[in-house]
């Protein structure tokens, strides 16, 4: 890319300001001073210095110029947080301002940046992070959703429809699941913009060519955007549903087999390397556990576990499930936080255990919540009561926890935007957890 250094100067709101092509190329292509030169990014047809007017906020400009000039940013104390990011929105920077206040996501050097209390009465249910750093939070029938800087957005409301799940499918757009109310029908799925909290359009279930009342569960999404769902309707509607995220239009169904439990799943999870889908339903929706893989080009079960007829006890009874496409298996959590694992190369074989959390024994507290999983980066996290543990390496070897004292256990977390959400059970907050941006040298 060829670059001419010359002079460049700006009138922003009366105050006069100069720098250079290289330094405002750092804003990239798609800001508003991308826009402003051709290819070679040259600006100056000559050896005249042309003056720029930007009728915005010259002090707000000031501190956008410093961070392409450096990499860093620096909030002065009078400077409203919030006017600065409405004025990186104008100047398309909002991706350099985000990059600047938190780095790439990194379990073992996370932070906690801050904790929100929410508006609505009563414990959270679920919490899932954003593309873009914001995030939702289920209570019951209501859903509050926030942006990256937590500006809460108009809540959206399902009429006394319980919240199963929440997705994102982008930035702009909320998948929920809900359960459908006894008589009333509804329930299903419907897309949501996670600005207004408008319905856009609802999932429909098709049997024999006539639209079912069904209860939408877990939800999950694919890079072809596809979305899945577990459903449970009132006659045959039992199974995984499929849909275009696009049209909203029902592309597949897989049917529940005799003996085994889909419609009643805790968790789905697409895998990309296989083209397959996870499917687990977990105690205590049902007595007993049931993982499967299915493939849905041929409708088959290519993988298959469940603890029918195995003596349980609590130490063995699993409480989530992930896969780990790249060792070939699947990790799973009792409620003692020991981790166990399952060869995906060997259909129906036993879980190897391995104790990491003796001490945990007999110090529950009165309210537990059952622990969950979840895979980024490679790197694995497991939250138990109040505190999420990081494992890493071939062995999965404890290497950090993220704990705060307030709030009671974590229900629910969530990965997303470069940022961890952790939402708490006895208290209607959640933290947010970051990883501090890398040193300027």
């Amino acid at each position: 890319m060829g670059i001419q250094k010359d002079r460049v100067k700006f009138n922003v709101g009366g105050r006069i300001f100069e720098t250079t092509a290289t330094t405002l190329a750092n804003a990239g292509r798609n800001s508003l001073f991308g826009a402003m030169f051709d290819d070679e990014w040259n600006l100056n047809s000559d050896a005249t210095i042309i003056e720029h007017f930007i009728d915005r906020n010259p002090n707000c400009f000031s501190v956008l110029l410093d961070l392409l000039r450096t990499g860093e940013l620096y909030l002065p104390q009078n400077l409203p947080e919030k006017l600065l990011y409405r004025e990186a929105l104008f100047y398309g920077l909002l991706d350099h301002v985000r990059s600047a206040k938190w780095g790439p996501f990194d379990g073992n050097r996370l932070r906690l940046a801050c904790s929100v209390t929410g508006q609505a009465p009563g414990d959270g249910t679920a919490i899932r992070a954003g593309p873009d750093g914001g995030c939702c939070v289920a209570h019951g029938s209501m859903v509050h959703v926030y942006d990256w800087m937590m500006e809460e957005h108009p809540p959206i409301n399902l009429d006394y429809q319980r919240v199963n799940d929440a997705g994102w499918i982008d930035s702009e757009n909320i998948v929920l699941s809900a359960c459908e109310r006894l008589g009333k029908g509804d329930g299903g799925m419907g897309l949501f913009s996670a600005s207004t909290g408008e319905l856009r359009y609802k999932f429909n279930v098709k049997h024999e060519n006539q639209v079912k009342s069904y209860t939408a569960g877990a939800l999950s999404f694919s890079s072809d955007y596809k979305l899945f769902s577990s459903c449970k309707g009132r006659s045959n509607e039992y199974g995984i549903g499929v849909w275009d995220q696009v049209t909203g239009k029902q592309i597949d169904f897989f049917y529940e087999p005799p003996g085994w439990s889909l419609g009643d799943a805790d968790k789905l999870q697409w895998l990309h390397g296989t083209n397959c889908l996870l499917v687990a339903t977990l105690f205590p929706r049902k007595d007993n556990c049931y993982i499967s893989l299915l493939d849905f080009r041929d409708k088959s079960m290519v993988w298959s576990w469940s603890d029918i007829g195995t003596p349980i006890t609590d130490e063995r009874r699993v409480r989530d499930a992930i896969a780990m496409e790249e060792t070939s298996s699947i990790c799973v959590v009792n409620e003692y936080e020991d981790l166990g694992f399952m060869d995906l190369r060997r259909n129906a074989g036993s879980v190897r255990w391995s104790s990491r959390s003796r001490l945990m024994k007999g110090k529950m507290p009165d309210e537990p919540c059952y622990p969950k999983l979840a895979l980024h980066d490679g790197q694995l996290f497991s939250s138990m009561n109040d505190c999420i543990s990081v494992f890493c390496g071939p062995d999965w070897v404890l290497t950090s926890r993220l704990r705060r004292s307030y709030g009671g256990s974590i229900c629910d977390f969530s990965i997303g935007g470069d940022r961890l959400f952790a939402l708490h059970s006895e208290e209607n907050v959640f933290d947010i957890w970051e990883t501090s941006p890398p040193p300027i040298i």
